[in-house]
This record gives structure tokens, sequence and C-alpha cells, in this order.
């Protein structure tokens, strides 16, 4: 291991703190010491006379040659050592402060490095001893060094969201069911990577008693933390769109549009579903191989109603996807069989199951009257059915009005002009029965299982052709098998004379 920023002992050679002192101090003459002072020669003190004379005959005595010169090259002898000590004195008084206080600061430095290293290599066997003992205890996740080696083991896991996926999905917490075990249903459901890093943050902002009962929507992509506050919330903060059964794409739109107060906190846009479902994406479409759409078709028919519970920040997409869900699984490969079984194709079966739906106020008279237009189809008869017409004048009176101006428009009403007088235009010609043959182009509306039910199982029987509804019948219909006899009816109930 590599200790970056260290010290170590300087080298003899260097003139480093163990220098020896010759080698430190240098000449005398002219040198700056340790101080910064300049250190100059000394001349040495004058030497005693060994003979002194009484004081009482004191007087001027000759002087040696000796003792007045100057010290020169033969007084080496003693000067030199007189010199010598004069450099330890110095060296004691001042130099030797600066070496103690370096030599502590070189130990402080070492210590330190020492320290480092020795957390650095000994805090992951610290940290498993903790966890050994105490990791998977949460009751003792308050204290700090527990914590601490807790949320280090733990990591990313803290952080990090279980998948990329932003979908929906329903999590489901039960009457006092302790923290432990919804984290560890969360890490089975795929919604966490790990149970312990849930209970963690549970735990640490003192939540882990807090979590409420109930049903909660939650995204796949959430974090641990973003989980724990959805499971703490005190209000469903979910989003209910009742959509009825049978009601046509630019209807549903309308009601997004408009916003009621049910669903007020629901940001969707409207107008991002409308394009979403007129024109569906091949990355939407590849996932739902059993979507049965000729090029260009929209999804009408393949939306279920319903309750949807959706978070406010739902997208158009999420919407879409839940309907296709729904139908599909109301729906089941059951009836898609049997419409193979047929040789349908199974948008043919919702074309006419859509059409019947429209036609059929009672539920028990979806078979007969799925009867009738599969016996019309089947003679090569014009369908003449209302509600087809209908759904094209509509279309047209919605492709002049801005979307904003569709919660206003008032749906399924019968035109002025009579049926077989309608001008359709452009891809909209199909949908005038009155003058086309065959099945309209494409779905009305998403019929309900029981219409679907009457288009793969039609009673024909009897043989019926035609059929009107009676006057103050609740929806009732009375059916005919020739046309004389349903002009017949069509009088006795005043709709002619």
């Amino acid at each position: 291991m590599t200790i970056r920023g260290g010290s170590r002992p300087r080298d003899r050679e260097s003139g480093g703190e163990h220098a020896p002192m010759a080698h430190r101090v240098g000449s005398l003459a002219g040198r700056t010491g340790d101080e910064g002072e300049t250190v100059a020669p000394r001349a040495p003190a004058a030497r005693p006379n060994p003979n002194p004379a009484p004081a009482a005959a004191a007087r001027p005595q000759p002087v040696p040659a000796a003792v007045l010169a100057p010290v020169g090259t033969d007084d080496r002898a003693w000067a030199a050592p007189a010199r010598a000590a004069g450099r330890a004195g110095r060296r004691r008084a001042g130099g030797g402060h600066g070496g103690a206080i370096r030599f502590l600061a070189f130990l402080t430095v070492t210590a330190s490095l020492v320290l480092v290293g020795l957390v650095t290599v000994a805090r992951p066997a610290l940290d498993a001893a903790v966890l050994a003992v105490a990791g998977d205890n949460p009751g003792t996740w308050g204290i700090g060094f527990i914590a601490d080696a807790v949320r280090r083991d733990l990591g990313d896991l803290l952080t990090e969201p279980a998948s990329s996926d932003p979908s929906v999905v329903s999590f489901t917490v039960a009457e006092g069911e302790p923290a432990s075990r919804i984290a560890g249903r969360l890490a089975e459901e795929g919604l966490v990577r790990s149970a312990r890093a849930f209970l963690f943050i549970a735990v640490e902002d003192g939540l882990a008693g807090s979590f409420r009962a109930g049903d909660f929507l939650v995204r796949r992509n959430m974090t641990p933390s973003q989980l724990v506050e959805t499971l703490l919330e005190a209000k469903d903060p979910t989003v209910v769109l009742q959509l009825r059964p049978g009601l046509r794409l630019e209807q549903i739109t309308a009601l997004l549009e408009a916003r009621p107060p049910e669903i007020a906190a629901l940001r969707l846009d409207a107008a991002d579903f409308y394009a979403l479902v007129t024109e569906p994406p091949a990355e939407l479409l590849d996932d739902y191989p059993w979507l049965d759409l000729p090029k260009g078709a929209t999804l009408e028919g393949y939306l279920a109603g319903g309750a949807y519970r959706l978070l406010p920040d739902a997208s158009a997409e999420e919407l879409v996807r839940q309907m296709l869900d729904r139908w599909y699984a109301n729906v089941g490969p059951e009836r898609l069989a049997v419409a193979r079984e047929r040789r349908l194709s199974f948008r043919e079966v919702l074309v006419l199951a859509s059409l019947v739906q429209r036609e059929a106020a009672l539920e028990s008279e979806l078979p007969a009257i799925a009867g009738v237009y599969q016996n019309r189809l089947d003679k090569g008869m014009l369908l003449q059915a209302d509600p087809t017409v209908i759904y094209g004048v509509d279309t047209l009176a919605l492709r002049q009005r801005p979307l904003e101006d569709w919660p206003e428009y008032s749906f399924w009403n019968v035109p002025a002009t009579a049926m077989g007088d309608v001008e359709l235009p452009g891809p909209l010609a199909g949908f005038q029965t009155y003058r086309r043959a065959g099945l309209p182009p494409a779905p009305l509306d998403t019929p309900t299982l029981a219409a679907i039910d009457a288009a793969l199982q039609p009673d024909q029987r009897k043989g019926y052709l035609f059929f009107v509804a009676i006057p103050g019948g609740g929806g009732a219909h009375d059916f005919s098998k020739t046309y004389e006899e349903h002009l017949a009816k069509l009088r006795e109930y005043g709709y002619i004379k």
C-alpha cells in the first residue's frame, strides 16, 4: 500500500538532522549560524602572570613580547579548543530548540500517516465484525458506528431504484404488518434491490412503525426513499378515472380534456392521449402482438372501460397500456381462439360487437340483434345500421372543432337528415351502411364482453332480418323475418303512416 504525502528521516549524507556536526557547522569565518546571525572569530582572553610581585613592591614591569603579541599560528594549540567550545555553546543555546521542534513535527506526521493506514486497512475487517454481530438487527442500527458500518455495506443500494421501468404496480400493506415484512415483500416483488436498504432508511428516519395499511400505487423505478415516503402517505394520492363501457376514443379524450373535479389532479394531457390512440407507435404495438390492426388503424375497440387508479403524474402511455392490459385480461385467449375457428379476424368481431352494443339497450337482446346483422351479412344485404352513420357524422363534426371544445359536444345524436341521405366523404364513406354493404371499416367503440360474446355466437336460429324499438318498451325491440312484416310493425309503432 502506498501512503501519499508522507516523509522519511533525512540521510546523514544530505546534511539532515543526524548529519555529523562538522558537516553542519563548517568554517567559522563569516558563516551564518542556525539563527541567521553572522559568527566571527574571537580573540583569546589575556593569560595570567604566573609569578605576580607582592603588592607593596608593585611597580611597572616589562611585559614579555610573547604576552603582548596577537594570537598567531603559534597559539592554535590552545585557541582551537576555545573556538570549539564557542560553537558548542551556540548550538546548545539556539540550534537545539529548532531541532526538537522539527523532530516533534516529524513524529506527528508519521503517527498520522500510520493511523490513516491502520484505519484504511482495518476498516473492512472492523465493518465485517460489526455486521456479523448486528448487521441484520434493526434494533442496533441506532448506534452510530453500527449505522455507519451498515450504511457503508449497503452503498448504492440505499439510493438506486430496482429498475428503470417507470410502470405502475399496486402494493398492499396489511393492517399491523411490520416494516421488516413489508421490506421483504418489496424485495420479492422486485420493487427494491435490497430489503435491508428499505428497512434501514425507515429505521434511520424513525418511521419503521409508521406504515399504514392500504393499497398503494408505486412505480418500479422508485428509490427506496421514495417507496418509504409513498407507503407513509396518510391519504391515497391516486386519481380514479372512471370510464363507462362503450365510449369511443373521442369521448374518452373529451373527458380527459374536461378535467371534472374527480380527476382534476390528473396532469395527463388529452392531446397526447388522442395522438397515441389514433396513431399508436410501433414500439407500443410490438408489446401487444395480439392486436389485430391493419396499417393506419386506431386502437378503437381495444381500450377497456372501468375504473383506473392513476398517480397524478401518470402519462398518456401509462393509461393506454393499462387499458390494453385490462382488455386482454378480460377477453382472454379463449375468445380469440373462437374467432379463428369461425375464420374471422378478431377485429371483425369487435366491429360487429360495437355495432350491436350501440343498438341494444337490453343485454338479453344482444345475441338476437347480432343474429340479425349476421344474417344480413350472410345474405349480402346492406346492414342499414343507424349507429354507423351517426359515428361518421360525429367524426366529421369533431374534425371541425378544436380539442378544447370537445367536452361541450353531444355524441350519438340522431341527425335531422334521413340516414340514407347522409353524406360521409373519403374514408368515412364505409360507415354509411345504408349505401355500402358489409361491416364498417372499424369498431365504433370498445364493446363489452357480453357484446363480444354475442358477436362470436350470434343467435340466427329464427332467421330474423329486421328489428324495431318498441316505444315505451324500456329498450326492448320487436324482430321480423320479412320486410313486409317489418313495415307493418313500423306503422304499428307510429314510425311511418
